[in-house]
């Protein structure tokens, strides 16, 4: 235990290093590193920016959305990056690229399995889920999904969840720890928020008419 909270410090003094030095570049460094990798954990990254780069410079607490929108951009760089060795490297580069990365390729199967039922629509509501975010990449990028679709549902999604995550941070302060336990206290209401975006996804994409459906000529 006395291991564990010492590692923690000296990772919160490093990120607090970074942002003193790099501000909200050293956001989007990090977040392009978390979204490629899915190593580094993003509640702490945003958290502690609310925290450091809002709350404790005394700035607005309209700069929130702001930092969302430097975060989102992190997370659609870093996403892109995983998208484009998924599609133009096929299924072996996914392979060594996880085993580099240390990506468990049952979690690989299991979001593969996710985008083949529900589409493009995970892309957007994965987003906001922890354990899939960074994974539905790679099957996005298999399947060569338009890239204009995944920066889209990518950079929505990113910037909803960074911007929750930033708020959450300034507004507990020096409280920041609590951001991990209400997140994983919430997760289900989140979870089951996601589901209804995504079942409203489908249910107006099935209303769309057909434009190969030609229309009844009037009697």
């Amino acid at each position: 235990m006395e291991v564990l909270q010492t590692l923690e410090t000296q990772i919160l003094a490093g990120i607090q290093s970074l942002y003193d030095a790099w501000g909200w570049f050293g956001v989007v460094a990090l977040l392009v590193f978390e979204n490629a990798t899915g190593t580094t954990p993003s509640e702490i990254i945003l958290g502690f920016a609310g925290w450091m780069l809002i709350y404790e410079h005394q700035l607005p607490p309209a700069m929130i959305f702001l930092g969302g929108f430097y975060a989102a951009v992190g997370s659609v760089i870093g996403s892109s990056i995983t998208y484009w060795i998924s599609r133009l490297g096929g299924r072996p580069l996914v392979d060594k690229f996880a085993r580099w990365v240390r990506i468990d390729s049952a979690h690989i199967l299991r979001a593969e399995r996710q985008f083949q039922r529900w589409g493009a629509g995970v892309v957007l509501v994965g987003r906001v889920i922890p354990g899939v975010r960074t994974l539905i990449n790679i099957p996005a990028g298999l399947a060569r999904m338009p890239f204009a679709a995944f920066f889209a549902a990518t950079f929505v999604g990113a910037y909803v969840w960074c911007t929750l995550l930033i708020g959450a941070g300034y507004f507990l302060g020096y409280e920041w720890p609590l951001i991990s336990t209400y997140l994983n206290r919430y997760f289900p209401f989140l979870l089951a928020g996601g589901i209804l975006v995504l079942v409203a996804y489908f249910w107006l994409k099935r209303r769309k008419p057909d434009p190969a459906t030609p229309k009844p000529s009037p009697e």
